[in-house]
């Protein structure tokens, strides 16, 4: 099932594992939640090469438009969904705007200098802990409802 988190987190299973990602045009952020649902963890940071290889929540415009990125995101969930070859996967899109700001701004906040905060950007951590604030207000959402 593919669709918007609002429209069917009450059909997602409670005890399953979850992945999330922040896709971007170079790396794709991977966070996991364990079953349960309370935490989300950072896991790693890919590099993509193309998606044969690679195998983004929605995103959207301020105004809360779709744009081509959207387009782009429903694409790659979809050829996701066909390679991963799991019968019924839940494939949730959940609003990440401004979750890479966000991050960048507390590991600027947190670290200070600019060279760390670029080697951050460089090791993957910027993309893994955008992927871990998706999935933690994925996980929030689901827990509240």
């Amino acid at each position: 099932m593919i669709g918007l988190l609002k429209e069917i987190a009450e059909f997602c299973p409670k005890d399953k594992a979850l992945l999330g990602l922040d896709v971007g045009k170079k790396t794709i952020g991977i966070a996991l939640c364990a079953g349960g649902m309370t935490l989300a963890t950072p896991i790693t940071t890919i590099r993509r090469v193309k998606f044969g290889k690679d195998v983004e929540g929605l995103p959207v415009n301020m105004d809360g438009s779709e744009g081509p990125r959207a387009q782009s995101i429903r694409d790659f969930a979809a050829e996701f969904e066909r390679q991963i070859g799991i019968n019924s996967p839940w494939i949730a899109f959940w609003d990440e705007r401004l979750s890479t700001v966000s991050v960048e701004e507390f590991v600027g906040e947190t670290v200070g200098k600019r060279k760390t905060r670029v080697n951050a950007k460089a090791s993957g951590l910027i993309d893994k802990l955008a992927a871990q604030m998706i999935l933690q207000g994925a996980v929030d959402y689901m827990d509240m409802n």
